[in-house]
C-alpha cells in the first residue's frame, strides 16, 4: 500500500487549477445559444424571483430537471447582477478541473507520466471540450461518479480513510443534479471495484444502503413535485425524468450506440483503450502489478456505465461522459509499461497523431478559410500560433525524456487554441439569437401588443428568445393558420420566413414584415399585425 505524497497532491491541485483557467478562458459575455439557453433561461427567472425546488420558465416550473445545476448558477451569477456565460459555464469547468486533478492524484502515485498523458487524452476527446465550455450536467454527474471512485480505491491502495459519509453525500449530490442516473452510476462504477475485488460484504452493503438512498430520493422528489405544481405536475416529473429516458422518446435509441458511436464521439481516447485493451489480452504481451490492477478496476468501471446506460432507450452522447476517465486511463497505459512490441507500437502511434496534430489543424484551417471565407476572415494570428506549436513538436523529437509530455503538451494547446480563438467564434455568430431578439423586442416595447411566436414550439426555439430578454414576457404560441386567425388584434408576430411564405393567400401574406434577419441559422421575420380594418387585402 502506498501513500498520495504531499508533493502530488499540489502538482494535481496546480493541474486543476490550471484547467480551470484553461476551461474558462475566454469567457465572459458570450451570449447563450443551443442547448444553454435552457439553463441561463432557468437562472434569469430564478435571478429574477428568487430559489425554488424546480427551475421555471415563462413562471411556471419545470418537470425535467431539478434546480440544483441552477442554483449554481444562481449563485455564481449574484457577484454580476445577471447571468453571463462565465457564470453559467463555471460549474461545468470547476467539475472538469475536479476530474484533472482526481485523475493525476490516482495515477501519479504509480507513474506522473501516465497521469499526464491521460489528461492530455481526456482534454482532446471533441465530448469533454465542448461539454465543458458549456452548461453540462453529464459532466457534473462525470465529476461526482470519479470522485466515487477514487475514494473508494484510494481507501484501499494510498491509505486513505474510507470515507463513507462523503461518498453517500456525493450520491445524493449526483441525484440532485442528475435525477436518479446521478446516483446509480456512480453507484455502479464503485460496485464495479468492489465486485472485481470480490469485497462481497461491501458490494452487498453498499449497494442496498445506495438502493435505500434512491428509494428514499425519488420518493422525495416526487413529493416536492407534488407540492410545488400538484398530482399533474408530478406526473410531468415522472414522464420526463423517468419513463421518457426509458422509452426512447428522448435521445438516439438502438443497443449498441454507445458502443459503436463512441469511436467518433469519444476518439482519440475511446478508440485508443479498445486497442490497449486488446493488447493487454495478447499472451505475449501480459502484464502483472498494481498498474495492471488499476486498468482493471477501470474498464470494469467504464464497462459498467456503457452498459447501464444502454438499457434505457434514451441515449446521446454526452450522457457518457463517467466513462470517459476511465476510457483515457487506459488508453495511456502503454506509457506506465516499458516492454511489449505491440505497447511500443501504440506509443509510437500516439506520438505520431500528437505531433501531426498542429499541422493537421493548419491545414484544417486553410482548407475552411477556402470554403468559407465569409465565417473565417482572419486566420493569421491562429496560423502563428499552430506554426509556433508545431515547431516546439519537432524540437521535442530529439529530448526522450520528455518527448511525450511535450508532444501530448503542444497537441492540446493547438486544439484548444483552435476551438477557443476559430470555432467558437464562428458557432455563435451562425447560431445567434441575441441581435434578431433584442432589436424585435425594442419594436415590440416602442409599440405595445401582445407577442405572438408562431411554429417555434414552447420549449424549444421560443427558449431561444426568451433567454435575450431581460425581463418576464408571456408570449402566445400559435401553431396553424387556423390559431392565427382567432388572435385578438393588434400582436406582434415572430415566425421562420419558410412559415411566412406559406402564409401565401392569407391576409397575414400581405403584411410586410417590419423586421426581418437571421435567429439561430435560419431567417426570421416580424410582423406588426392591426386590426382587420387596418389589414390589407391578400
Amino acid at each position: 500500500m502506498i501513500a498520495v505524497s504531499a508533493p502530488i497532491r499540489r502538482q494535481s491541485l496546480w493541474l486543476g487549477l490550471m484547467a480551470l483557467g484553461l476551461f474558462s478562458a475566454g469567457v465572459y459575455q458570450q451570449a447563450a445559444i443551443g442547448f444553454d439557453s435552457r439553463f441561463v433561461l432557468f437562472a434569469q427567472e430564478m435571478l429574477r424571483h428568487g430559489p425554488t425546488v424546480f427551475p421555471t420558465t415563462y413562471g411556471q416550473p419545470y418537470a425535467d430537471y431539478s434546480a440544483l445545476s441552477t442554483l449554481f448558477i444562481w449563485v455564481l451569477s449574484l457577484p454580476f447582477g445577471q447571468v453571463n456565460s462565465l457564470s453559467a459555464w463555471l460549474p461545468s469547468a470547476i467539475a472538469g478541473a475536479v476530474i484533472v486533478t482526481l485523475m493525476y492524484r490516482l495515477l501519479a502515485p504509480y507513474s506522473p507520466r501516465w497521469a499526464l498523458l491521460s489528461i492530455a487524452l481526456m482534454l482532446m476527446t471533441n465530448t469533454f471540450v465542448t461539454e465543458v465550455r458549456a452548461v453540462s450536467q453529464d459532466l457534473m454527474l462525470a465529476a461526482i461518479a470519479f470522485a466515487v471512485f477514487y475514494l473508494g480505491y484510494a481507501a484501499d491502495h494510498f491509505s486513505a480513510p474510507r470515507r463513507w459519509l462523503l461518498i453517500f453525500a456525493l450520491l445524493l449530490l449526483g441525484f440532485a443534479v442528475r435525477g436518479p442516473i446521478g446516483l446509480v452510476v456512480p453507484t455502479g462504477m464503485l460496485c464495479s471495484y468492489w465486485l472485481l475485488n470480490r469485497q462481497w460484504q461491501r458490494l452487498f452493503g453498499f449497494g442496498l444502503t445506495a438502493a435505500v438512498l434512491l428509494a428514499a430520493s425519488v420518493g422525495t422528489l416526487l413529493w416536492l413535485a407534488e407540492s410545488r405544481g400538484g398530482p399533474l405536475f408530478m406526473q410531468d416529473v415522472v414522464r420526463m425524468q423517468f419513463l421518457g429516458r426509458m422509452d426512447g422518446s428522448e435521445g438516439v435509441s438502438g443497443s449498441l450506440y454507445y458502443f459503436t458511436g463512441s469511436l467518433g464521439n469519444y476518439a482519440l481516447a475511446y478508440p485508443l483503450a479498445l486497442l490497449v485493451l486488446a493488447a493487454v489480452w495478447l499472451p505475449h504481451q501480459r502484464q502483472a502489478g498494481p498498474a495492471l490492477r488499476l486498468l482493471q478496476y477501470c474498464t470494469a468501471a467504464a464497462l459498467i456505465v456503457m452498459v447501464g446506460l444502454s438499457i434505457p432507450q434514451a441515449k446521446k452522447a454526452r450522457y457518457l461522459l463517467p466513462m470517459l476517465p476511465m476510457a483515457a486511463i487506459i488508453a495511456a497505459y502503454p506509457f506506465q509499461v516499458a516492454g511489449g512490441r505491440v505497447f511500443v507500437w501504440l506509443r509510437g502511434l500516439m506520438q505520431g497523431v500528437w505531433l501531426l496534430t498542429p499541422c493537421v489543424l493548419i491545414g484544417v484551417l486553410l482548407y475552411a478559410h477556402r470554403r468559407f471565407p465569409e465565417q473565417l476572415t482572419s486566420i493569421t494570428s491562429m496560423l502563428i500560433i499552430l506554426a509556433a506549436l508545431q515547431v516546439i513538436a519537432l524540437a521535442t523529437l530529439f529530448r526522450p525524456r520528455w518527448r511525450a509530455q511535450t508532444l501530448a503538451f503542444c497537441a492540446v494547446l493547438a486544439l484548444w487554441s483552435v476551438y477557443i480563438l476559430v470555432f467558437e467564434p464562428v458557432e455563435r455568430r451562425l447560431y445567434d439569437t441575441q441581435t434578431f431578439s433584442r432589436a424585435a423586442f425594442a419594436l415590440v416595447q416602442n409599440d405595445p401588443a401582445p407577442l405572438v411566436l408562431h411554429g417555434m414550439g414552447k420549449d424549444a426555439k421560443a427558449i431561444k428568445f426568451m433567454v435575450n430578454i431581460d425581463e418576464d414576457l408571456q408570449p402566445l404560441f400559435t401553431e396553424s393558420i387556423q390559431e392565427l386567425e382567432q388572435l385578438q388584434l393588434p400582436a406582434w408576430l415572430m415566425m421562420d420566413a419558410r412559415d411566412y411564405r406559406a402564409l401565401q393567400g392569407t391576409p397575414f401574406a400581405a403584411v410586410p414584415p417590419v423586421l426581418s434577419g437571421r435567429f439561430d441559422k435560419d431567417d426570421y421575420v416580424l410582423l406588426h399585425l392591426n386590426p382587420p380594418s387596418q389589414m390589407p387585402s391578400p
